[in-house]
């Protein structure tokens, strides 16, 4: 369904979303320690991974996410479908999303409570999801060594479960004023 399609006095929701690799080579991020001493920073060499795909609608606080083995059109669609579960009944949701191949394929069953807005090639800055990303590896995700895939993918649900039930820092990080005016709930 195309956006003027959309009658009018439909609600709409604005979604943004992005996908994300973690894993066995995770980030290190800064920590507190006593002065003059050097806190013990765990490292693992395996390559193991999984790929987080999230999407948030920040003007209400809430996301959706699934986790993947891989990044491909069969990951995407499931994560349209949660998406799709999470617009409210009778709201239609606009997807913000940039242009990798798994979001462009003709592959992809749009669902029907769902339209695409793909971003500018090379504009990470304008997808408020990469700082979602980035706030959770700070706080959940980083100084860790996962045993295994199945501990990744753990890990990432426990992170973004944690996430979603803290909808006031959805808002916080996803909102751009900009994005936000209009028809946008």
């Amino acid at each position: 369904m195309h956006l003027e399609d959309v009658p009018q006095e439909t609600p709409i929701e604005l979604w943004f979303q992005d996908e994300a690799r973690i894993g066995q080579k995770n980030g290190v991020v800064r920590q507190w320690a006593r002065k003059g001493t050097r806190p013990r920073q765990p490292a693992d060499q395996r390559y193991e991974n999984a790929y987080a795909f999230g999407a948030i609608c920040p003007a209400l606080g809430k996301g959706a996410a699934v986790a993947s083995p891989w990044v491909n059109a069969d990951a995407m669609q499931a994560h349209l479908d949660e998406i799709s579960r999470r617009v409210a009944p009778g709201a239609h949701a606009v997807l913000v999303m940039d242009r990798a191949g798994w979001h462009v394929t003709g592959k992809l069953a749009m669902p029907s409570n769902i339209t695409p807005i793909l971003l500018p090639p090379k504009s990470p800055e304008l997808n408020p999801v990469e700082n979602i990303w980035q706030y959770m590896r700070e706080n959940w995700l980083s100084n860790r060594v996962f045993e295994n895939y199945n501990a990744i993918v753990d890990a990432i649900c426990e992170a973004w479960n944690k996430l979603a039930a803290l909808p006031e820092v959805i808002k916080s990080i996803g909102m751009r004023e900009w994005a936000h005016v209009g028809r946008c709930r």
